[in-house]
């Protein structure tokens, strides 16, 4: 029978990514989201689209609708992209059709690294470097700890980003406090340090991560970026990326994890790396990257490997080449916020050379959204962009 893959989180650009990299292989592949249309969906590598309830507001809704669709297609390997999709499908997952892949370890593997709490105490059995980290339960608990602590900042930091509850998700957020007075507000305004998480030391350094593609226990591909701007321009989502060599010493980090779990599938496994050259463990996340569009460019295409593992196919061997990629729309976004900083941020020579900067082409560059042989996509991302610009 054809493969029916079903690509979940459509207004995601990973999302995308994959849809064009699945798509252009010549597989079946449809797009799901909350809403009518999405990014991935505009894709001329889309075959079907569809709509489900958000599982942000109702998992169990969101599931069964999915359900009901995947046997009307006739779906065979699903794919969600995002945390939120990932984590109602492990926990309904033996509901699921005995012919669909899900491609995802068994849920306590998933639950060892998705889990901060419980990651971080197997980092420090396994004799992985993390920040000096004391364990809490509940703001209470994290309250009595706080009064021993005389060091900061001080990293609070929910056990995972998005925590599923019955009838709800909880989206969470990592604090950063720079007083005990701080750091008890941060604790007793949001509802989420009511389950389990950590306080840690900050450490100083840059953030670098290992993405990884295992089978079964056993590694298959690792990637590892570089980021050249982002936004806000002091740290987040990179806008304008390059691939980079692998550093050793991170990639036999992850993979301690990665293969004491039995991992299968993809992960995202983050570092800060200090001025020494310590990588500390920061988090794994179960789930494909935002800059997965590079990966794919630099001849290492996860999506497509990802089916291929989890399907029982042959790998076929790996072309790493050296790329750039740029997210137009979010380096246009960068460019703003650099332009409307005050001056004690960004003097007017230093806003005039960022001008310049996002204005020079670079033929080494490639665009992750707006490629000619898919332009549907970035027409759909623009009118968004402009909508929300009216708002």
């Amino acid at each position: 029978m054809e493969p029916r893959i079903l690509v979940l989180d459509g207004n995601q650009r990973a999302s995308l990514a994959a849809v064009r990299s699945l798509g252009s292989k010549g597989l079946w592949v449809a797009v799901g989201e909350s809403s009518t249309t999405s990014l991935a969906g505009s894709s001329r590598f889309c075959s079907a689209t569809l709509a489900y309830p958000d599982p942000f507001s109702s998992p169990r809704l969101f599931f069964d609708e999915l359900l009901r669709q995947i046997l009307e297609l006739r779906i065979s390997f699903l794919l969600p992209v995002t945390e939120a999709t990932t984590y109602v499908l492990l926990r309904y997952r033996d509901e699921l059709p005995e012919k669909v892949v899900l491609p995802f370890p068994d849920n306590q593997a998933v639950e060892q690294l998705a889990n901060k709490n419980e990651l971080f105490k197997l980092a420090q059995k396994l004799g992985i470097a993390v920040p000096k980290t004391l364990f809490c339960h509940s703001v209470d608990d994290g309250l009595r700890v706080l009064d021993r602590i005389d060091r900061y900042p001080l990293v609070l930091k929910p056990y995972k980003s998005k925590i599923l509850q019955q009838d709800s998700i909880l989206s969470t957020q990592v604090s950063v406090a720079r007083s005990r007075k701080q750091a008890k507000a941060v604790l007793e305004k949001h509802p989420y340090f009511d389950f389990p998480f950590t306080l840690q030391s900050f450490i100083e350094g840059s953030g670098q991560g290992i993405f990884a593609l295992f089978d079964h226990g056993e590694p298959v591909c690792y990637f590892a970026h570089k980021r050249l701007r982002e936004k806000p321009p002091d740290g987040g989502v990179s806008v304008l990326s390059e691939s980079a060599p692998v550093n050793q010493q991170l990639k036999d980090a992850a993979d301690k994890l990665l293969q004491h779990v039995r991992w299968h599938g993809v992960a995202m496994v983050e570092f800060r790396v200090s001025s020494d050259g310590t990588g500390y463990l920061m988090e794994v996340n179960p789930r494909f990257w935002g800059s997965l569009q590079l990966a794919i460019d630099s001849g290492i295409d996860f999506p497509w490997w990802l089916y291929l593992v989890s399907t029982g196919e042959s790998i076929p061997q790996a072309d790493w080449q050296h790329r750039r990629m740029r997210w137009l729309l979010g380096d246009l976004d960068r460019l703003y916020l650099v332009l409307k900083a005050p001056a004690s941020t960004y003097s007017l020579t230093e806003k005039l050379t960022e001008i310049l900067r996002f204005l020079k082409p670079s033929l080494r560059t490639r665009h992750e959204v707006n490629r000619w042989h898919d332009l549907r996509p970035f027409w759909f991302e623009l009118k968004q962009y402009i909508l929300a610009l009216r708002r």
